[in-house]
């Protein structure tokens, strides 16, 4: 009886506001609504008053729902307009791959040998097969040529006392960076700091840029990383010893860095649901031509300084994008900048040729009602405070390293650490079998995530990785000890044949893992923090990459505890994939509570009337009520628990 006389002292048996995870704003908006039930003398005065837009409030769900309501009014890719802006993001991707792989050819380390070692300059020469750049990015979803082992110089110290070296060079160049500066024997500890420094740059300006272009935006990231590359790029060509080279290479990374991140955020959000993939995808092919086209690049040069100002000189063009790309409108919408946002969508109008009038849901209409809204910028850290999304962007990027840390792995099962298990001495044909590799991957990719999804292609590709890891690492050795054994058979051969085969499988998986995280990242991460989302994934794939050159500055030294740990991170990624929610032909989340609604659906169907064992956010209730409630469901048994069972 009590709790029926509170129920209609508080509005006539009333029932219940369901919390469906909106603001505190909102919850005071739906109790200044009932007030009126409650206190009518005063709902005449309240009336009277202008109501200001809040400050706190959710907008129209017209408006965030970028993908079903304001893209299709835009015609979606059907626009020529936003064609073109796809377009122009693909172009510069051919620049991008021969920033991303001209390490290897401007840190080749060439054979070289001491031009008085017998008066006539034919002394023998000493083999260094320099590790190829692993720099790469995620961007095209590629990695670069993988290291080469890299033997020491001489048997003894005696052979590295020499005045006046000569080279020959095996990447089609007269000189590069190792033979202007005699990186060799005591010296050539310098070739791997350099390759260090475009590396560790670009990690960096993954993790800065990407928090910047959610704060400024994309297209300022954009034109400033153009701006500052063009600078950092033409003063490498002019270094004046290797510590200047290796400081501007750092520098250069990090801008380059801001162009890859912010050319990945536009592509992605120029993009219906149906065509993010493919599109990407084109990218990658793109930058793939870079790496295939850069052996004839650097032989046209034929000297290191022409080919890093050839390089860096296309970006030129990218100059013109100031005033030729917009801002991407979809940023603007979920930052609620909405007289930005009206503005861009007129022009949109306008070089489509399209008529206002054909918007039958009405989005402008609503667009004018918000215009005095006040911009909502969020940073990739209020991440922290999320239950579901925080977890999906560490799996990524726990995936993103495996993939393209463990790459290096087979790489030099590959190529073998010791001359004999080497596939050939040739440059180009250890670079085009690396890139080969790479277009496999990318094209296998395509059907397998169009039949399979985002989540289970990557699943499939990382039990493959898993699958020839662990098969290289038991297999091999089972194999090797058997052989040592009098009439087995096996010989050193059959284990090699193995070796490659296996390292061929696990190079081209792992590639596909490192490449399907970033995108999936891209996908997944809300409009509000995708820079810095793309940010964290990217400078994870970036960390993978760098054990490349870190086991070859130890000269290879605990390269099987390398293996093995990144082993085991496969075995860890399997489980967490299965966590991931799947974002094929799903709309991208514009804001932080859609990211974290973006959850796992159950393999298996609830039952009826059956309540989840983990609930998400808008399926939490106000225990405070709890009481009100229970008296709510009169026709529920006495028997019935908390579960509903």
């Amino acid at each position: 009886m009590a709790i029926d006389r509170r129920r209609e002292a508080a509005g006539g048996g009333r029932q219940l506001p369901e919390e469906n995870g909106s603001l505190p704003a909102g919850e005071a908006g739906s109790a200044a609504a009932a007030a009126p039930a409650v206190a009518p003398p005063a709902a005449a005065e309240i009336q009277t008053l202008p109501p200001p837009p809040p400050a706190g409030g959710s907008c129209s769900p017209l408006l965030l729902d970028y993908d079903g309501s304001v893209l299709p009014f835009l015609g979606g890719l059907g626009g020529g307009y936003q064609r073109t802006l796809v377009l122009l993001t693909w172009i510069p991707a051919l620049f991008i791959g021969f920033s991303q792989f001209s390490d290897s050819f401007l840190l080749d380390q060439p054979d070289f040998w001491c031009r008085e070692a017998d008066g006539q300059g034919n002394g023998t020469g000493h083999l260094t097969r320099g590790p190829a750049n692993h720099s790469q990015s995620g961007i095209g979803g590629m990695l670069g040529a993988p290291a080469l082992p890299t033997p020491p110089p001489g048997d003894n110290a005696s052979q590295c006392h020499c005045h006046e070296w000569q080279y020959r060079i095996r990447a089609g160049l007269v000189q590069n960076v190792v033979s202007k500066w005699d990186l060799v024997c005591e010296s050539s500890w310098k070739v791997h700091i350099a390759k260090f420094s475009l590396l560790v740059g670009l990690i960096f300006g993954y993790l800065i840029t990407g928090c910047i272009a959610d704060w400024v935006g994309r297209r300022p990231v954009l034109l400033f990383s153009v701006i500052f590359i063009l600078i950092f790029g033409l003063t490498v060509a002019l270094s004046v010893n290797v510590t200047m080279f290796s400081t501007l290479r750092f520098f250069e990374g990090f801008c380059l860095a801001g162009i890859i991140l912010s050319l990945y955020a536009l592509r992605i959000e120029l993009c219906p649901p149906g065509h993010r993939f493919m599109v990407t995808m084109v990218a990658s092919f793109i930058a793939m031509a870079g790496q295939f086209l850069m052996p004839g690049l650097a032989a046209l040069c034929r000297d290191w300084q022409v080919l890093q100002a050839v390089i860096i000189c296309p970006f030129l063009l990218m100059l013109l994008y100031w005033v030729i790309f917009p801002e991407s409108l979809r940023w603007l919408m979920a930052t609620q900048q909405f007289e930005a946002s009206r503005k861009l969508i007129l022009h949109f109008t306008n070089k489509n040729e399209m008529n206002i009038e054909s918007d039958i849901k009405g989005v402008m209409p609503e667009l004018e009602k918000e215009l005095t809204r006040r911009p909502k910028k969020v940073c990739i850290v209020k991440v922290v405070g999320t239950r579901n999304l925080w977890k999906n962007i560490v799996v990524l990027c726990v995936n993103s390293l495996t993939g393209f840390g463990i790459h290096h792995c087979f790489a030099k099962s590959m190529m073998g650490h010791e001359a004999k298990m080497t596939i050939t001495h040739n440059f180009y044909a250890d670079y085009y079998t690396m890139a080969g590799i790479a277009l496999a991957s990318c094209l296998a990719m395509c059907p397998v995530v169009g039949f399979l999804g985002r989540r289970g292609g990557l699943l499939l590709f990382m039990i493959l990785t898993a699958l020839a890891s662990l098969l290289q690492l038991g297999l091999l050795n089972l194999i090797g000890k058997y052989s040592q054994l009098p009439g087995s058979g096996m010989s050193d051969s059959v284990k090699d044949k193995f070796s490659t085969a296996f390292s061929i499988v696990g190079m081209f998986s792992s590639h596909a893992v490192g490449s399907l995280s970033v995108f999936f990242c891209a996908e997944i991460t809300p409009t509000v923090i995708r820079g810095g989302g793309l940010g964290l994934v990217l400078a994870s794939a970036g960390f993978g990459m760098l054990t490349a050159p870190i086991m070859e500055l130890h000269n290879q030294k605990g390269y099987f505890l390398h293996h093995v740990i990144f082993a085991c991170c496969t075995l860890i990624c399997i489980i967490c994939i299965l966590l991931l929610p799947e974002s094929k032909n799903q709309n991208l989340p514009e804001n932080i509570p859609d990211g974290e609604h973006y959850t796992r659906k159950p393999l298996l169907p609830h039952k009826k009337g059956e309540q989840p064992l983990l609930l998400t956010n808008s399926e939490l209730k106000d225990y405070s009520g709890l009481h009100d409630s229970s008296a709510v469901g009169d026709g529920v048994s006495e028997n019935t628990t908390a579960n509903g069972m």
